[in-house]
């Protein structure tokens, strides 16, 4: 008995405390159930005729965001189909109005800056990576004015000089990769080219002396910067999660790297390099106020940036897409034979105009493969939906979604085929628009950094439009053709199972990349030197 007595106080006890915890565990499902219950009842609730159709969802401030999240075109495709070119979906908690097609593209692109603003968008996102007082951290007006300044690297003249840069820098990283050593090999593609285009923009937008200061240890810590753009950054852009401690160590190390340099230049007096540093450096404002050594610092990396997350993400797409096609990619390599002659000269800036397929390749992974699948704008004044009844209030987000209007049979046939002859005339595939992303008539607009297209109603779109049409497009094109030019000249690839598969598509990052690993086979050409 006496057992039984002393074993009996702690057992109720031990009873009463998982009593306790089942009660517990009911009460919070039975909340959760009913803050579902509500919600689901809520959406068919006779709504706002002037908002957007919502997209069904059952749990409130998630809604939508992990369906959009996994595959943000196929989300696009699917509610378009169920609510038309404008509907309104939850994100992080947050309505979030879409509207895709070339109206669309128009609407929130091409917005009035009294309607429509990125600033409150894009600085949480931006500012941890760029750093203080640029891009998003400052004024529309000051901002427009660092678009001018650097715009003094894009000019036809700079591209001359870029092409030879591009391509000695391009062939001596496959002479030094032990990745690419011998004949032949396997190699897992997109770390290469997040090296190769890394190393080519800091050579030709930012000089020599920062591009000797650049090895595959720095190309890394750029890609911490970019996964500072992890969509869930909107929300926890300050929390120390791992991705943001690495962000932040890459921005300080980074940042850094150029103010020495600033500093080492002013110590020697140096006033004359024909470089983008130098030239920022002796840049002023409107008002005669000299450009802070800080912002040089922070724009020289928001410039090499803005050539690295989209340039890499495509060169890596149209190497992956040239190994499921070694035909077209021969076709490219005989192309060049044709067009510049059997011993293949260096390569120069004219040569690119004489070398159609190879702008086509760019161009048509640019369509099915945009680096930016959703351009964010906040709601400034209610907004009515022209041809609708809608009018999109100021507690709603805009999203653009161009990619969508790329890759519709409205204007391209077999819209999922990666096929770059559609570009050529007479092709079956040919987009079936009058209009494309090259006008020389368009209205043309400066916004305070240059002239630049108004239209903004075009199914591509892959550097966006509007204000903030990126300003690097002609830069990537020049990049991007030289890369694929000379890396033809040297290999021929092939998937490693000789299929024509391509690899799916990581969202986990603003700007769609590749999934990793995404090895390729590669063989050195006869004529090319082995290392």
């Amino acid at each position: 008995m006496g057992l039984l007595q002393d074993l009996a106080g702690p057992l109720s006890q031990r009873f009463f405390e998982l009593g306790t915890a089942s009660q517990i565990g009911v009460s919070i499902f039975a909340f959760l159930f009913l803050t579902v219950l509500i919600n689901v009842i809520v959406q068919f609730l006779p709504r706002n005729s002037h908002e957007p159709p919502l997209v069904f969802h059952f749990f409130p401030v998630i809604g939508s965001t992990v369906t959009y999240g996994m595959d943000p075109p196929r989300f696009f495709k699917e509610n378009r189909a169920k609510y038309g070119d404008c509907f309104t979906f939850i994100l992080l908690g947050k309505k979030t109005t879409v509207y895709v097609g070339t109206q669309g593209n128009d609407f929130i692109l091409n917005g009035k800056i009294r309607d429509v603003c990125a600033e409150e968008i894009y600085t949480v996102l931006t500012t941890p990576v760029f750093g203080k007082d640029v891009v998003y951290d400052c004024p529309n007006s000051k901002l427009m004015e660092q678009k001018k300044f650097m715009k003094i690297a894009l000019t036809t003249d700079a591209f001359r000089s870029y092409v030879p840069i591009i391509s000695d820098e391009v062939t001596n990283y496959f002479k030094k990769s032990a990745d690419f050593k011998g004949k032949s090999g396997i190699v897992n593609l997109p770390p290469k080219m997040a090296q190769i285009t890394i190393f080519t923009a800091s050579h030709a937008l930012q000089g020599k002396e920062i591009r000797d200061k650049f090895d595959e240890t720095l190309a890394d810590l750029y890609h911490d910067l970019d996964m500072g753009f992890s969509p869930i950054n909107f929300s926890l852009h300050w929390a120390p999660l791992p991705w943001n401690n690495r962000r932040d160590h890459a921005q300080r190390t980074v940042a850094k790297i150029y103010m020495d340099t600033i500093k080492e230049r002013r110590a020697r007096g140096e006033t004359g390099a024909q470089d983008m540093m130098m030239h920022l450096m002796n840049s002023e404002y409107k008002g005669g106020v000299k450009v802070p050594d800080h912002e040089i610092a922070h724009m020289m990396i928001a410039l090499l940036m803005a050539g690295q997350h989209s340039s890499s993400s495509t060169s890596s797409w149209i190497m992956l897409r040239l190994a499921s096609r070694p035909d077209i990619m021969q076709e490219l390599y005989q192309e060049q034979i044709d067009n510049l002659g059997a011993d293949l000269p260096p390569l120069q800036y004219e040569d690119l105009a004489k070398l159609p397929l190879n702008q086509a390749i760019v161009k048509e992974t640019l369509r099915l493969h945009a680096p930016i699948h959703s351009i964010m704008r906040a709601v400034k004044q209610p907004m009515p939906v022209p041809g609708t009844k809608y009018v999109i209030p100021t507690d709603h987000v805009l999203l653009a979604a161009p990619g969508v209007s790329a890759s519709d049979p409205q204007y391209f046939p077999n819209p999922d085929l990666w096929d770059p002859h559609r570009w050529e005339q007479g092709s079956a595939n040919a987009p079936s628009i009058v209009r494309n992303e090259v006008e020389e008539d368009d209205e043309k607009i400066d916004y305070g950094y240059g002239l630049v297209s108004k239209g903004a109603g075009s199914p591509y779109l892959p550097f966006g439009a509007g204000r903030h049409r990126c300003i690097g497009e002609q830069f990537a094109n020049v990049q991007l053709q030289t890369i694929v030019a000379v890396t033809v000249r040297h290999f021929q690839f092939s998937n490693v199972d000789g299929s024509d598969k391509v690899i799916g598509t990581d969202y986990a990052s603003l700007f769609s990349r590749p999934l990793e690993p995404a090895p390729i086979r590669w063989e050195r050409r006869d004529n090319a030197v082995a290392v």
